[in-house]
């Protein structure tokens, strides 16, 4: 394992004075030993319907028994949100602590600010050996990392690429499933870790991201299981704007049967979108080896033959579409679940379960057929809600719960209080250890921002930002529409950048549309309306409640300097 540290003297220099001017003086009185390790595990796109934990309907079919045992040691938080329900962005909060504005990272590809700091700069400089395994999923290299070894942009499925410490950009394929080989890599820094350190490990998983391939050991594993509809499964948007009507995600029109639900034989070469389904799934196919193919061609073969045969359209379609998604999704899971369980069986072997906060949470939520969805982006509950279980043995008492707002600009706070550093004064979140005790605490918020950037892009879904209380939610969407929202964009406008070849990509294959320009509220009673059917803007009764969250959500606006 290599810890070469290319830094720039004069950086390490003054990040090093950062970190010691942070740290509190009975910190100095630490030995290494009493501060905590950290390991924090990050899904991209894990629900929280898919972990049983959480008691929804698809995990009672398909647990999560691994991820369960850590709920059982320590705290599941039931209102943990994102501040920007996309990868990247969400990526961009943990590491900097900030907002997307403030970051830079607002739409997908191009915007961190790499001249932030990111937590794991302060901790490393702290005296913590740092590392990152998996997704990075940031265009830039990992900084603040004694050790990283991480996946070109989404990374694969099988047969994966990764750049190991000092080699950044230089990716070399590793043969095996992808969950395996992020876990088999982290137990390998936890084994050759300095052991005089205590260590901040972080676990980014690529599962379960689009197109949901499971591995050979699950595949088929739910093939039989049929799992219930969502209640908001035919959800027709009828009380609220555009915007849902609009979007590229709906299970129906856009979960494509080739590349998302691996049904080769409906390849239709004569369009463009056609073309482009086909290569999305054989980028995937054509990596395996001749017995990964054997084995995944045994489950979706015969699969995809009844279903041919079947001919369905209308609803029985759709249902199939839906089925079939999450048992792959589902499948996907279960090789998360058994990583999960690897690295506390790890903790646990070598004596580091006492003093280890582990984390489980994801980069967002995600839509398992609610509202008749996949994929993520919008401020309703689904994507804007994320899982997160903590554990810290003797700290958080065993099986507890929080029912408090918190919120991804959290972590950061959070991870440099554990290290016995006081959060940065420009971190506008705020650490989650006051909540560590299961007691309710009686000043923290009561109210969290989001803010959407990423449009015209991948499913069209709206810019919006808003406000959610404990009580309601405003979502304000706004914007030009199609092509005439790329002014609007910093990198999308800019050709050379990913953001713009993406765009220039979408444009080709007729996939943006020509949306009208936008400019309107939605307004849900959260505690009545759980489901958010019930659009509340504008109807009598509620322009109380709609004057005291715009005043929230221009107090917002204007106090974190949000720019558009």
């Amino acid at each position: 394992m290599m810890r070469k540290d290319n830094r720039n003297p004069i950086n390490r220099s003054l990040l090093a004075m950062a970190a010691v001017q942070l740290m509190p003086l009975a910190a100095f009185a630490q030995q290494a030993g009493e501060r905590p390790n950290i390991l924090y595990i990050m899904c991209d796109d894990h629900a929280m319907q898919a972990i049983s934990a959480y008691g929804s309907a698809i995990s009672r079919l398909a647990p999560t028994p691994n991820i369960d045992r850590l709920a059982e040691r320590g705290m599941r938080f039931n209102e943990a949100f994102v501040e920007n329900s996309l990868s990247t962005p969400s990526r961009a909060c943990l590491m900097t602590g900030l907002y997307s504005h403030q970051n830079g990272q607002r739409q997908l590809a191009e915007g961190i600010d790499t001249t932030k700091t990111f937590f794991s700069e302060l901790l490393q400089h702290a005296g913590y050996e740092t590392a990152v395994v998996g997704k990075w999923h940031m265009s830039c290299r990992p900084k603040g990392f004694d050790f990283y070894h991480v996946l070109n942009d989404q990374g694969q499925y099988y047969n994966p690429t990764f750049a190991s410490t000092g080699h950044y950009g230089d990716y070399k394929q590793e043969m095996g499933y992808v969950t395996d080989l992020i876990t088999d890599h982290a137990i390998e820094f936890l084994d050759h870790r300095d052991k005089s350190k205590p260590f901040c490990l972080m676990v980014h998983h690529k599962a379960p991201h689009r197109l949901w391939m499971p591995s050979t050991k699950y595949v088929g594993k739910y093939g039989n299981v049929d799992f219930p509809l969502p209640e908001t499964f035919w959800d027709d948007y009828a009380t609220r704007g555009s915007a849902a009507s609009t979007q590229k995600m709906s299970i129906d029109q856009y979960m494509e049967p080739v590349r998302d639900l691996k049904v080769p034989e409906l390849y239709d070469p004569s369009t463009p979108e056609g073309r482009d389904s086909y290569a999305g799934l054989m980028s995937e196919m054509n990596r395996m080896t001749p017995q990964q193919r054997e084995a995944i061609d045994a489950y979706y073969m015969p699969r995809n033959r009844d279903f041919l045969r079947s001919n369905l359209s209308g609803k029985p379609l759709v249902e199939w579409k839906y089925q079939n998604y999450i048992r792959d999704y589902m499948a996907v899971i279960a090789s998360v679940d058994e990583s999960v369980g690897r690295l506390l069986d790890y903790l646990d072997r070598n004596g580091l379960t006492d003093n280890t906060v582990v984390v489980y949470t994801s980069d967002q939520g995600f839509y398992m057929g609610e509202h008749g969805w996949f994929d993520k982006r919008f401020m309703y509950e689904e994507s804007f809600h994320t899982p997160l279980i903590i554990s810290y043995p003797n700290h958080i008492p065993s099986g507890s719960q929080c029912n408090q707002m918190v919120q991804n600009i959290d972590f950061a706070p959070t991870f440099l209080g554990l290290a016995g550093l006081a959060k940065p004064a420009y971190m506008p979140g705020t650490s989650l250890q006051p909540l560590f005790g299961g007691r309710p605490v009686k000043k923290w918020r009561k109210s969290l921002y989001y803010h959407y950037y990423d449009y015209p892009t991948y499913h069209l879904v709206r810019k919006h930002d808003g406000v959610r209380t404990e009580h309601y939610k405003l979502i304000h969407f706004y914007g030009k529409g199609g092509e005439r929202a790329v002014a609007e964009n910093k990198y999308q406008r800019q050709p050379g950048t990913s953001e713009h070849g993406c765009f220039q990509y979408l444009k080709s294959i007729n996939y943006i549309a020509g949306d009208a320009d936008v400019d309107y509220y939605e307004l849900y009673d959260i505690q009545a309306d759980p489901n958010e059917l019930h659009n509340l803007y504008g109807q009598p009764g509620m322009q109380q409640v709609e004057k005291a969250l715009k005043k929230q959500l221009s107090d917002y606006r204007k106090n974190l300097k949000v720019d558009e």
